[in-house]
């Protein structure tokens, strides 16, 4: 294995020779089949090991020249699999760090690494390399990524937005046209891969950790598991470190980090802010960092009520837009840029997305809001809720929660399998808040009964806020479907389809 390991030390470009390499491949999903695609590409020999196979991936993986070793009990390593013998396995950010399969291959001394290691040796297929700004955090990354990227397109870069957002890495780096930037956004299970084999060590041009919250402890096993991979967001950054001033584990990680001699630390947050940092002033988002005279002035990006004409003056909206701004002007883009990009800019679908307001009563889609800390931030965006929340905790505390809102609560509606946690959460911190449970099993059956009730509780001038605080996945197939038969839900509620009203305008 020795020699195994030093020739893959040394496969640090896509012009070098990996040929004939045995590569096992873990997953086959999007992530999966990207990795499979591109070492069948480079002429590797490809095994992909999954628990199950969609049928029009196993098919592609036949026509590259990939093998598929479908097992639907991956509790120990098949047969097929010690006899291939890989010299390396590429794992998709799926597979949980002590799943049995990549145990084994630790015990045999077989490098892992994740597709993000791969598309960092590979990213001078099209010629120079794509700087990378990497984005992490708990909450928030998307629309980071998705700001950064509209910046700097505006600002004249050829830029991809990719990663966990959605367009894997690799097949940004392989797509012909070339970029000049990627802005990558990484999840705490790909981080978890990175920076553990020479060679393959990333070094962003600029990076960012949104926040830390407790979330997917399931995954990590412990907050100090979760909080160290979200840390090597940092490591080796070139240029800016950017954090969020208001999350001290964002402050210690880049403290902390190993970065380029001249990175500089870049801070955040919605107060005012201090040389090299951007914040708020008097209404007005400010950049102190990247100007000659910034301890005695700043350049003014926009305002709060300009964001709130666009939709965008929620403070955890806000939040990231600053994030995004400090990362697309450590890039070169003028601040007049930035500015144009805002007034034109909308968030996604099921963030904070507002259906419709009838009866004096608005109603939002935030089924994107999978965990409490980014529940958090949308409850906070509204004085008067009625909550729908509920569905799988994946491990979380949601007592904080409750209690930081019961205040502002008008009542509440509880959905999806871990309820009974929720309602003693409720009547600890919220004993005289009326709480409705809806206990129907069928996906089609949970929105239509959840918006009925809240229904019945709201009053003029309230919001009725789908922010669940949980995963999906235990009465839906993801989060865009629970905010799609949401959204669904409330239309019918009021006797007429969304093809009969005019745009939402409040996204």
């Amino acid at each position: 294995m020795t020699g195994s390991r030093e020739r893959l030390e040394s496969l640090t470009s896509w012009h070098h020779d990996w040929s004939g390499l045995r590569v096992a491949v873990f997953g086959l999903g999007v992530t999966g089949f990207s990795v499979a695609d591109t070492l069948a590409e480079l002429g590797a020999q490809v095994l992909v090991v999954a628990s199950r196979a969609d049928s029009e991936r196993a098919m592609l993986l036949e026509v590259i020249g990939a093998e598929l070793l479908e097992e639907p009990d991956l509790s120990a390593p098949p047969a097929r699999l010690v006899e291939f013998d890989p010299e390396l396995v590429v794992v998709s950010p799926g597979f949980h760090w002590d799943h049995p399969l990549l145990l084994w291959a630790e015990q045999g001394d077989i490098p892992v690494w994740g597709d993000i290691e791969l598309a960092w040796r590979l990213r001078d297929k099209v010629g120079d390399p794509a700087d990378w700004i990497c984005v992490t955090g708990t909450n928030g990354k998307t629309t980071t990524v998705q700001l950064t990227a509209t910046m700097l397109l505006a600002g004249g870069s050829r830029v991809a937005p990719c990663g966990n957002i959605g367009v894997p890495v690799l097949d940004a780096i392989r797509d012909p046209q070339g970029f000049d930037v990627l802005v990558v956004e990484l999840s705490s299970y790909q981080l978890h891969w990175v920076n553990r084999n020479r060679g393959g060590e990333l070094s962003p041009y600029s990076a960012a950790c949104l926040n830390i919250a407790d979330d997917h402890l399931d995954w990590h096993g412990s907050l100090e598991a979760y909080i160290a991979a979200k840390a090597k967001v940092y490591d080796n950054t070139q240029v800016a470190c950017v954090y969020n001033r208001a999350d001290q584990n964002t402050l210690r990680m880049v403290e902390e980090a190993e970065v380029t001699e001249g990175a500089r630390a870049i801070g955040f947050g919605l107060d005012v802010p201090g040389p090299s940092d951007f914040g708020i002033v008097d209404g007005i988002l400010c950049d102190r960092a990247f100007l000659e005279d910034r301890l005695h002035s700043a350049i003014e990006l926009t305002t709060l009520d300009e964001l709130a004409e666009a939709g965008l003056a929620a403070p955890h909206v806000v939040a990231n837009i600053l994030a995004a701004s400090a990362l697309a002007r450590s890039y070169g883009v003028e601040p007049q840029v930035i500015r144009d990009v805002l007034t034109a800019f909308r968030l996604d679908s099921h963030r904070i997305e507002l259906v419709r307001v009838e009866d004096g009563v608005s109603w939002v889609d935030d089924s994107k809001a999978t965990n409490p800390h980014a529940a958090d931030a949308s409850l906070r965006a509204y004085p008067s809720v009625v909550w729908v929340v509920g569905g799988l905790l994946k491990g979380v505390d949601i007592e904080q929660l409750v209690a930081a809102h019961a205040d502002r609560l008008r009542g509440a509606v509880l959905i999806g399998v871990d309820r009974a946690a929720l309602l003693a959460a409720f009547e600890r911190h919220a004993p005289g808040l009326p709480v409705l449970e809806v206990d129907a099993d069928a996906t089609d059956k949970v929105m239509p009964t959840a918006v009925r009730l809240a229904g019945g509780l709201a009053r003029e001038g309230d919001t009725v806020l789908l922010a669940p605080a949980a995963a999906s996945m235990d009465q839906f197939a993801d989060y865009a479907e629970r905010g799609r038969l949401f959204q669904a839900a409330v239309n019918e509620f009021f006797g007429r389809g969304p093809e009969d009203d005019e745009p939402a305008s409040g996204e």
